[in-house]
């Protein structure tokens, strides 16, 4: 029985089919073109082999690879090609003479039309709910001139219509530029892309140029083949994921840190910390992530610089009581390599550990990491934007943290301006007094109400992590070289931590 255009075809690919608004509009021709590699035959094959799940009937139509070729490939996904009907283009070799026997034709030496009376004739035998015709440009090279491929494309297109066939037709784009031809005749076209990076994993997106018919998400989609297929990571727009929740402060259980932010992080908003490494900027990020699981909440770490022993053994060092684990009351903590992870993949692992695993407290260290996972600054700083626009929607308080190079004084700078996207920004320093390295803490914004406008020592020890009362009695501490006011000595209201804190 033929669907209807109410329904949708599948795409069998993860992403996808949320990218084209459900899937394929059935019976229809679809372009999918890109170079060699780019994932072009593994997009096909799971879109076949999601019609064989489906109880459809499926056909694969290859010019330019062999049966053994699309087996091994599939194989190479721990898939297999049964209820997959592949026609090869094989020649008949008893009318062959003996000195011409071959076991298929070269698409140089076939004629186009008989090539074409052989794909409709396995059609018409077959009688197939989707196709992959693999590929043009065999045919391209058939036709020898535009005007016949021309009309050999559009015979194809008309002999399908009608007739319930969902068709995937594969280009690699041998031809010079974009084949505009084809994007006019096809009622869809989807564009793969890929690129190699002087260090990490091939970058790879994907954009739907055309689909006729239906709405889309416009624009570049990060794509990711591993072993099992390919997946489509869709370009997050967050004004489509915003939810009602209940607003309220969330505290970290740090008296004086909870003081100096005016009673704590308000709900649905971004937190920055800023400052030199070796200031605790990652610590005072984990306190809140600790605070929220005591508290019963889900919270997730996504780390970019250190590993998962690391953290967990500096929050046991600090006497923070983790649980590790997906569910309430636990810490995901999940490690990210940039030089395998793209932007696009790395928001959908978070927005997987929001909405799926219902995470309240969202901590990503650092914003110097991520901005290896991207190296065009101007792009980061666009997909950062939505990527918090959506945590904020979700009512998820998150927290970043950049590192800023130099250790003490004025000339330290950021590897990229996050401050004005993030709600509230706490600036660590360390600064020197009575021959002592010691570190503190400021807040230099706060959108959501009121803040202290003091300068807090803050220090860690086994007992966790502690912030002073507000240091009145020292000026130019954030310079790193504070003097006494009126020359009273050192009067620290608060006890010094002791040589060797846990950072």
């Amino acid at each position: 029985m033929a669907k209807t255009l109410s329904e949708r075809s599948s795409t069998g690919v993860p992403g996808l089919d949320d990218v084209l608004n459900a899937g394929y509009i059935p019976g229809r021709i679809y372009l999918v073109e890109g170079n060699p590699g780019a994932g072009k035959t593994t997009m096909a094959l799971q879109y076949l082999l999601a019609g064989v799940q489906a109880g459809e009937r499926c056909l694969y139509v290859t010019l330019s690879e062999t049966r053994e070729e699309l087996t091994a490939g599939a194989a190479s996904h721990g898939w297999s090609l049964e209820g997959i009907e592949v026609a090869e283009l094989v020649s008949d070799e008893q009318q062959l003479g003996r000195e011409e026997q071959i076991t298929m034709y070269h698409p140089s030496e076939v004629e186009l039309t008989e090539t074409t009376r052989k794909v409709l004739e396995i059609v018409q035998r077959s009688r197939p709910q989707r196709m992959v015709f693999d590929s043009l440009s065999e045919l391209r090279l058939m036709a020898q001139n535009s005007l016949r491929y021309r009309r050999q494309i559009l015979a194809l297109k008309h002999f399908f219509l009608g007739r319930g066939c969902t068709v995937l037709l594969l280009d690699d784009r041998t031809a010079e530029g974009p084949d505009l031809q084809l994007h006019s005749i096809a009622h869809g076209v989807l564009s793969l892309e890929h690129r190699a990076p002087l260090y990490g994993r091939a970058l790879r997106t994907l954009r739907v140029l055309k689909f006729r018919g239906s709405d889309f998400i416009s624009g570049c989609h990060d794509l990711g083949i591993r072993r099992g297929g390919l997946q489509v990571f869709p370009r997050l727009t967050a004004s489509e994921h915003a939810v009602d929740f209940e607003p309220g402060k969330l505290a970290s259980g740090v008296p004086g840190l909870d003081e100096l932010m005016g009673g704590g992080i308000d709900r649905g908003t971004a937190t920055l910390f800023v400052g030199p490494p070796g200031t605790g900027k990652s610590t005072m990020a984990l306190q809140y992530a600790a605070a929220a699981t005591l508290r019963g909440e889900h919270a997730a770490a996504f780390v970019f610089e250190e590993s998962r022993n690391v953290l967990l053994g500096r929050a046991a060092g600090l006497g923070m009581r983790i649980r590790e684990g997906t569910g309430p009351g636990q810490l995901m903590v999940r490690q990210i390599d940039p030089a395998e992870v793209s932007p696009g993949e790395f928001a959908h692992l978070v927005r997987t550990s929001v909405e799926r695993d219902g995470a309240r407290v969202v901590v990503i260290d650092s914003l110097n990491g991520y901005l290896n996972a991207m190296p065009e600054e101007r792009y980061l700083v666009a997909q950062l934007h939505e990527l918090l626009a959506y945590l904020n929607n979700r009512g998820v308080a998150s927290f970043l943290v950049t590192a800023q190079t130099g250790i003490i004084g004025q000339s330290m700078r950021s590897p990229v301006d996050a401050s004005y996207l993030a709600d509230s920004v706490l600036l660590l320093r360390m600064f020197e007094h009575m021959g002592k390295v010691k570190k503190a803490i400021s807040v230099l914004k706060k959108r959501s109400g009121g803040h202290e406008e003091t300068i807090r020592q803050v220090w860690f020890d086994s007992r966790g992590v502690h912030v002073g009362e507000p240091l009145t009695h020292l000026r130019g501490v954030l310079t790193g070289v504070p003097v006494e006011i009126g020359g009273a000595g050192d009067r620290p209201p608060t006890p010094v931590a002791p040589i060797g804190d846990v950072h």
